[in-house]
């Protein structure tokens, strides 16, 4: 059986791991360091909370201004586009702007230019929904780049992000919420990450309304990345089970399960991976 090499750092306001199968120490570390430091320097760009970050900067805009951002900025911003398109509003990087102004902001990408523009309203951007994913997925190239395929990277444990598999193994052995959760999954590179109300309670506003969701106990969903899954299981706290079946159905690669009363019912048609 391949021994598994852990590392742990902490960046984002959260605990990152990374544990790497298939590679000696003497491989696995340099490599785990670097991911962390990439995590470090995504959050420097990414941190509506960093004084010079992008994030901090485009909320000084005013109507019709423009800036040019990193390039991390950009794609992060560019994902978060693209997954308020596909749950249809559920999910927005803006939804906590609606706290402060009385519409959310509106902004456009302008490809040439690598630059955000802000086309009405402060761009208070709020990236805590998908940046850790984002922060996974890249940190994944980075692993993969350095010959590590074989991996599991942990943000929290509510964003989980494997490659292949270890050695004489099925995949990476997850629980959908607490370690020893019965409802266990083996992922092979697939994503799975949770949304709920236990630990920080009503903390995901609706962008339709700006008010606090409190419309279940939990959703974890099943993706091809981390930022498509940290984004889907925070939308799924908004939309009730009709939308999330049309969410699915529009995007048979991914997984929806619920629990609501420490019930669990799972949405999407693609199968599911193999239990323990």
């Amino acid at each position: 059986m391949s021994e598994i090499h852990i590392f742990r750092h902490r960046a984002m306001a959260t605990e990152f791991q990374v544990r790497i199968a298939n590679r000696d120490q003497n491989c696995a570390a340099p490599a785990a360091h670097a991911a962390f430091a990439l995590a470090d320097q995504l959050e420097s760009c990414l941190s509506r909370f960093r004084a010079g970050s992008d994030i901090t900067q485009l909320a000084q805009l005013a109507p019709a201004e423009s800036l040019r951002v990193s390039e991390p900025v950009f794609a992060c911003l560019k994902l978060a586009q693209r997954m308020e398109t596909a749950t249809r509003g559920a999910f927005s990087v803006t939804a906590a702007a609606l706290q402060t102004q009385p519409v959310k902001p509106r902004w456009s990408l302008l490809a040439r230019q690598s630059s955000v523009r802000c086309d009405a309203g402060k761009l208070e951007f709020d990236l805590g929904a998908i940046g850790k994913g984002f922060a996974l997925d890249r940190m994944a190239a980075l692993l993969r780049e350095r010959s590590c395929p074989a991996f599991l990277l942990v943000a929290g444990g509510s964003s989980i992000l494997a490659g292949e598999a270890p050695a004489s193994r099925a995949g990476w052995d997850c629980g959908l919420g607490v370690d020893h959760s019965s409802r266990r999954h083996w992922l092979v590179n697939s994503s799975l990450s949770g949304s709920g109300l236990a630990v920080k309670g009503e903390h995901i506003l609706n962008p339709r309304t700006g008010l606090p969701s409190s419309s279940r106990h939990r959703a974890w969903a099943l993706t091809g990345t981390a930022a498509e899954s940290d984004a889907l299981s925070t939308a799924c706290m908004i939309l009730d089970q009709r939308e999330i079946l049309g969410v699915v159905k529009r995007h048979p690669d991914w997984l929806v399960f619920l629990s609501e009363q420490e019930e669990w019912r799972q949405l999407g048609r693609r199968p599911a991976p193999p239990r323990v």
